[in-house]
């Protein structure tokens, strides 16, 4: 990789150019990657005086040269020691809350999960006291100290306050234990503490799903937003996750004589290359086809509104179960099963890593306990 620093002049409205006001000159740096990767900048905040008036701003510009060529030389160095496999003595003083929020803002467009990640960093800045420790500084302590901090911590809950269940703890530490994986993967750090650190155990939960009785319902009732009534029943039928159903646009859409309609995306959550076949029923959600860059879904937001909204059609529809929109996922998962399709294909269209994940909905659907259970024979006459 290559750095360089580069300088760009301001613009001025035309009655600054009318008044003799001279343009700012704005520091920045240019890193030029390998052949075919994208060039990335960086702003300085620092800028420079077009055509210096006095030794004031003849100053001005060489102190803020000076400095920006100093960063420059640190950003090479940083470099350089990374690509020999040393860790960066520059980047293991960043802060750890710094660090995270900018992986946290990172999955801004991935609904449920930037809201984990928020959440997450609320904790962590509590914890902290609002201080950014240096992530050299993290350690066994730091983590231990941090989990007995979420166990204890306690939330809003009506109009009282209830500790964190067992589970969103689990999610909130490994959220933390992703980001010094990464940290440590970038050689920001000689050794990952949460290695030594054991995580929380999860509790068992009971995954809340629709039955095809029930979907089948929701189908037949309006919902005040359609475009949220499309994509939640386009979730039933393909197993997708909300972030990969908004990042869906026509161009992923393919079809075939012999195999019919598929999905080809990449999973925002795992990053992995799928390749998902569908139902004609689920292209008919999509609604009419436009132009292959745009997004099918393109105005669905994940927001408290539009979980209202959710809430509320279901509600309409005469089901009382507690309904969010990944629940369509787990919908897909468990109606699968049901129709005796194999745990390792549901695995697959669920585009899991691991069928540990994909046994968790075996335990919801287990047909032969319900037949066992009605093959009891009657004990007690009514």
């Amino acid at each position: 990789m290559k750095i360089y620093l580069l300088k760009r002049k301001g613009r001025l409205s035309s009655e600054n150019e009318k008044k003799g006001k001279s343009r700012k000159i704005s520091l920045y740096l240019a890193y030029h990657f390998s052949t075919g990767q994208k060039r990335e900048y960086e702003f300085l905040d620092l800028y420079l005086y077009d055509k210096p008036k006095n030794n004031l701003e003849r100053d001005h510009n060489k102190e803020s040269l000076k400095l920006a060529e100093t960063i420059k030389a640190q950003k090479v160095i940083d470099s350089q020691t990374t690509a020999h496999g040393f860790v960066s003595s520059v980047r293991s003083k960043v802060g750890f809350l710094s660090y995270f929020k900018k992986l946290t803002e990172k999955r801004f467009d991935s609904g449920g999960n930037y809201g984990n990640w928020l959440s997450t960093y609320q904790h962590l800045h509590d914890f902290c006291n609002g201080k950014d420790i240096a992530i050299e500084n993290i350690d066994d302590r730091f983590l231990e100290s941090f989990k007995e901090y979420l166990l204890s911590c306690k939330t809003r809950k009506g109009k009282g306050t209830a500790k964190l269940n067992q589970n969103s703890v689990l999610s909130y530490f490994n959220k933390v234990r992703a980001a010094l994986r990464e940290a440590y993967q970038n050689r920001m750090i000689k050794e990952n503490p949460s290695t030594r650190v054991k995580s929380v155990k999860s509790a068992e939960t009971h995954r809340q799903f629709l039955t095809l009785e029930e979907l089948q319902q929701l189908a037949k009732t309006d919902c005040e937003l359609p475009i949220l009534k499309r994509a939640f029943l386009f979730s039933a039928l393909t197993g997708l996750r909300f972030s990969d159903v908004k990042a869906l646009r026509w161009e992923n859409i393919k079809y075939s004589e012999t195999d019919g309609w598929s999905l080809q995306f990449t999973q925002k959550k795992t990053k992995g290359a799928e390749i998902l076949p569908v139902s004609e029923q689920a292209i008919k959600m999509l609604g009419e086809k436009k132009n292959s860059g745009v997004e099918i879904f393109d105005s669905l937001d994940y927001s408290a509104w539009n979980n209202l909204k959710l809430r509320e059609w279901v509600m309409t529809a005469g089901i009382t179960k507690k309904i969010t929109f990944h629940c369509a996922r787990h919908s897909f998962a468990t109606l699968q099963l049901s129709m005796n399709t194999d745990i390792y294909t549901v695995s697959k269209l669920l585009g899991h890593r691991h069928l540990k994940t994909t046994e968790i909905y075996a335990k919801v659907i287990d047909k032969k306990k319900i037949e066992a259970a009605k093959k009891m024979p009657e004990l007690i006459a009514f």
